[in-house]
C-alpha cells in the first residue's frame, strides 16, 4: 500500500468511536475507476485494502482506508447521462422533491457531487436557480458548457460560505452518492447547515446497507464508497450536527439505495414515519450484530464458488467470454473471483469516456458494443448487474444467434 496515496483512520467517520472490528475482508484493489491508456498496460498499479470495519459504539459501517480523493475523482470517467435508466431516475428524483416541497420558481438548488449535470437540469426545466459543485475537471467543464453552471472543487464549509455570498440560501441541496464517497461528513454536514434557507431540505441517496447484505451485493464494496449507510446511525449523526432527519425511503437504483431527507433542527417538516419503519427494518435484519457481516463474508465466497466453477467449465468447453459493463463495481468483483483476461476477452461499455482504456489493474481492453458483431462471444459476463434488462433488451440480436447473457448478482443465472 502506498501510504502517499492512502491513510487509515482509527475513528468511525459517525460517531470518532475508537470501538472498531473487521468483520469483512475483500481482496484488496486499484481505485475502482483507474482505467488505463495502452502505454501503462505493463506498468503495474498499487492495490489498496478493501477492509470493512463495524463500529460498536453507533453501528456504522464502513473502510478506514482513505485513497487521497483527488487520485479518486479529478478525472473520473463515470457520466449519469450515458445512462437512459438513470437519467429517468433523476428525472423522477427531481419531480419528486419538487412536488413534495414545493420551492418557489428561482429557488436555488445545489447539488454536491453533481456529475454531468443530469439531476439539475430537470430541476433547471422546473424554474429553479442551480448551482453543481464537482472535482472532476473534464465533467465539469462538459456540464458547463451544457448550460448547468458548475464548480470544480470539494463541497465544504469555505465553499458554502462562497456559495452563500453570491448566490444566497439554498431551498434544496442534493448529494447523491456522494455522502458514500467522503470521508469527513461532519464538515459537509456543516456546510449545508450554513448554506440551507430555514426552510430548506437536504436530499441524499446512497447504497443501502440492508440491501447490500440481503443481496450480496458485495461489489458495491471499493474505495470511492467509504461508507455502508444504514439509517439508524445517519438519524442520530444528523441530530448530533444540527440536522433533523425526517424522511427515508428505499429507492431502486444501484441494486437498492436509501434516499434520505433532512432539515436543520428547527425546520418546519413533520417526520413521516419513514425513519422509525426502517429503524425497525434494521434490527429485524440485525444490522446492528457483528455476526451478520461474517455471514455476509461467508456468502460471498458461495458465490465466487458458484461462478468460478461455471466460468471454468465454459473456458474447458471452449467457449468464448466477454464482459459487459465496467462499472466501479467491477473491479471488486474481478479481483475478488480473480476474473482476468485468462477468462474474459474484453469487456463492452457504452461510456465513450471508457472505450479503448483498459480495466483497473486486470487491464482487459474496454471496446464499444460493435465488438459483440466483429468478435462474438458465446457468453457476456454482465458486470454492470444493475443494468442487466436494459442490457439484454438492447441485444436481442446477439441473443438471437446463439449469445447467452450471465448476470452474476443478485443470484447468478444464465440467459
Amino acid at each position: 500500500m502506498n501510504t502517499t496515496q492512502c491513510i487509515r483512520r482509527s475513528s468511525c467517520r459517525l460517531c470518532n468511536s475508537g470501538e472498531l472490528e473487521l468483520v469483512i475482508q475483500l481482496t484488496p484493489t486499484p481505485p475502482a475507476n483507474a482505467f488505463v491508456k495502452s502505454n501503462r498496460v505493463e506498468v503495474e498499479q498499487s492495490v489498496f485494502p478493501l477492509d470493512i470495519f463495524f463500529c460498536k459504539n453507533c453501528s456504522h459501517v464502513q473502510l478506514l482506508d482513505v485513497i487521497d480523493p483527488k487520485i479518486l475523482f479529478s478525472k473520473y470517467v463515470y457520466v449519469s447521462g450515458t445512462s437512459p435508466l438513470f437519467v429517468e431516475h433523476f428525472r423522477r428524483y427531481a419531480s419528486d422533491v419538487v412536488t413534495q416541497f414545493t420551492p418557489k420558481v428561482g429557488s436555488l438548488v445545489v447539488d454536491i457531487g453533481s456529475n454531468d449535470g443530469t439531476l439539475l437540469s430537470f430541476f433547471k426545466n422546473a424554474g429553479m436557480s442551480i448551482l453543481g459543485i464537482d472535482p472532476a475537471r473534464e465533467i465539469v467543464k462538459e456540464a458547463n458548457e451544457n448550460g448547468i453552471e458548475t464548480i470544480e472543487g470539494f463541497f465544504n464549509q469555505c465553499l458554502a460560505e462562497k456559495i452563500l455570498v453570491s448566490k444566497g440560501r439554498a431551498s434544496i441541496v442534493t448529494a447523491n452518492n456522494v455522502f458514500a464517497h467522503a470521508d469527513d461528513l461532519e464538515g459537509i454536514i456543516q456546510g449545508v447547515r450554513s448554506l440551507l434557507a430555514p426552510d430548506g431540505v437536504f436530499v441524499f441517496e446512497v447504497s443501502y446497507l440492508a440491501d447490500v447484505i440481503e443481496k450480496t451485493l458485495f461489489d458495491t464494496i471499493y474505495h470511492e464508497h467509504l461508507s455502508y449507510h444504514s439509517v439508524r446511525p445517519l438519524r442520530r449523526f444528523f441530530a448530533q450536527n444540527g440536522m433533523n432527519m425526517f424522511g427515508a425511503y428505499r429507492v431502486d437504483t444501484h441494486g437498492g439505495s436509501l434516499r434520505g431527507v433532512c432539515q436543520l433542527a428547527d425546520g418546519p417538516y413533520s417526520d413521516d414515519g419513514t425513519v422509525s419503519e426502517l429503524i425497525t427494518l434494521e434490527q429485524i435484519h440485525a444490522l446492528n450484530r457483528v455476526e451478520t457481516f461474517r455471514n455476509f463474508a461467508r456468502g460471498i465466497e458461495v458465490l465466487k464458488y458458484k461462478l468460478n466453477t461455471l466460468l471454468e467449465q465454459l473456458k474447458s468447453d471452449g467457449k468464448k467470454i466477454a464482459g459487459y459493463g465496467a462499472p466501479a463495481k467491477s473491479t471488486t468483483l474481478m479481483y475478488h473471483f480473480n476474473i482476468g483476461l485468462d477468462v474474459v476477452d474484453f469487456i463492452v461499455d457504452d461510456s465513450p469516456l471508457k472505450q479503448g482504456l483498459y480495466s483497473p489493474g486486470r487491464h482487459i481492453p474496454i471496446v464499444s458494443s460493435y465488438q459483440i458483431e466483429k468478435q462474438p462471444p458465446n457468453f457476456l459476463l454482465v458486470l454492470a448487474w444493475n443494468f442487466a434488462e436494459a442490457i439484454i433488451s438492447n441485444n436481442q440480436n446477439y441473443q438471437k444467434k446463439g449469445g447467452q447473457f450471465i448476470i452474476p448478482l443478485p443470484l447468478l443465472e444464465v440467459r
